[in-house]
């Protein structure tokens, strides 16, 4: 089992940033694949950012140029940089972590609330 906890969500103003840390714990996978996805009002959970154990990152392009994952290996933790927010970034975000190739069976954060609003 693993387990993941997520801090750093709030209201913040549209052109303000955030920082976002999910740390796992657990049976840490060798090989994996961690991130955020999010999931607004009314709509589907959609990918944000990912970062593999081999550091590879991937990007919605909605968020390209403005947010940037990263990860501490030393404390099993990623983080997600948003900055130049929109009030359309406005989410729960959740953190996910799973065995590289085995999304289906991914852990998923309890979720943080992001609010852009002025």
């Amino acid at each position: 089992q693993v387990q993941l906890v997520e801090s750093g969500g709030g209201l913040v103003q549209p052109g303000g940033s955030l920082r976002l840390s999910c740390a796992a714990s657990g049976s840490i996978f060798a090989i994996y694949v961690m991130g955020w996805y999010r999931q607004a009002p009314g709509k589907q959970r959609e990918l944000v950012a990912t970062i593999t154990s081999g550091d590879t990152l991937n990007y919605a392009d909605s968020v390209k140029g403005r947010f940037t994952i990263s990860r501490d290996n030393a404390k099993n933790t990623v983080y997600l940089q948003m900055n130049s927010l929109r009030p359309e970034d406005t989410a729960v975000y959740y953190c996910n972590y799973h065995k590289l190739g085995y999304f289906t069976s991914a852990y998923w954060g309890q979720g943080t609330q992001v609010t852009v609003s002025s």
